[in-house]
């Protein structure tokens, strides 16, 4: 079968298309064939070496959306999606024509989307899922999301899922004319100390929940907490590190919550990607927007895309036109 692999890490350069034995589940697994597999920037991370409990050689890609075709009977031939931390790093993941999982790690993909949206959804929505119930996120709340990227455009739906009240905040004006469009009260960023300002226009008691998928707005958003507010971060400057005013944190007796959703891994997933197909099965979640679909024959330059930073969602097709 076809897959990506990369022997070394280190730079992208090290991903190439080649041709490696069928996997074979083991007892208790499923084989998947791959109709679309989403990739995220952790992809592209894993393959530069960010990740030291990454083991080579190794096929990357966490997200995916499939047909089983081995497995037990009850299985055979479902649709399915999944993702999950050790998928590219530990064992192989979803950026081949065939995936091996833990038959508890898939789960029946919702049928509303195509193959393409369900690859493109399992790390950015259950990241935000993550963030949101682990700040306590409550119907009424109010939730501010900083970013609008796979993860912060995510984390506006499921947090209004959950029945918050949601502002985004983003500097792109055409970023800003997008929320606004799909109706999503909408700050713009600017100054940081501005922030709070901004923030109480919507909240006047500021917010409960702060949700910066950035890594850059930590410091500012303090001020613009309500009493006993919480803000989940998912990323870090350069350095990994950040000045905190402390002083304001306990005074508001708010605190700060660290993301991270690669310890989480297939099994622990499943269910959630079974409440997310629900969600968009029901009409209550809305369907993300197609993403751009790429042969898996040309991934190492749709990583290389990724790397420059291109803000558009890719999903790679073992068979162009599958999905």
């Amino acid at each position: 079968m076809r897959a990506l692999r990369f022997e070394r890490v280190g730079d992208v350069d090290a991903l190439h298309v080649a041709d490696v034995p069928e996997p074979e589940p083991a007892g208790g697994e499923v084989r998947v064939r791959v109709v679309a597999a989403g990739l995220n920037p952790s992809d592209l991370k894993n393959v530069l070496g960010r990740f030291p409990y990454t083991t080579v050689p190794r096929t990357p890609g966490r997200d995916f959306a499939g047909v089983v075709e081995q497995g037990p009977a009850e299985l055979l031939g479902r649709e399915v999606w999944g993702t999950g931390s050790e998928l590219g790093f530990t064992r192989d993941g979803s950026h081949a024509e065939l995936l091996t999982l833990p038959a508890d790690a898939v789960t029946a993909r919702p049928r509303s989307l195509s193959f393409a949206q369900c690859a493109a959804c399992g790390v950015p929505y259950t990241t935000a899922m993550i963030a949101l119930e682990r700040a306590g996120t409550s119907s009424g709340a109010g939730v501010l999301v900083i970013g609008a990227g796979a993860v912060g455009k995510a984390a506006i739906d499921v947090a209004r899922w959950q029945g918050a009240r949601v502002v985004g905040a983003v500097r792109d004006p055409d970023q800003v004319a997008s929320l606004h469009a799909q109706g999503t009260p909408t700050v713009a960023l600017g100054h940081p100390d501005a922030l709070r300002d901004a923030i109480i226009t919507h909240f006047a008691s500021g917010a409960d929940v702060i949700f910066d998928t950035t890594g850059a707005w930590l410091a500012p958003a303090v001020p613009a907490l309500a009493a006993f507010g919480r803000i989940a971060i998912i990323a870090a400057p350069h350095d990994g590190h950040e000045r905190v005013p402390v002083l304001a944190l306990y005074r508001k007796g708010g605190s700060i919550v660290g993301v991270n959703s690669l310890l989480y891994d297939a099994r622990a997933c499943a269910p959630m990607m079974a409440r997310l197909a629900s969600g968009f099965d029901g009409g209550a979640l809305p369907p993300p927007a197609p993403p751009v679909e790429v042969p898996l024959a040309d991934g190492v330059q749709a990583y290389k895309d990724v790397e420059r930073g291109s803000p558009r969602k890719i999903v790679l097709t073992p068979e162009p036109g599958a999905s």
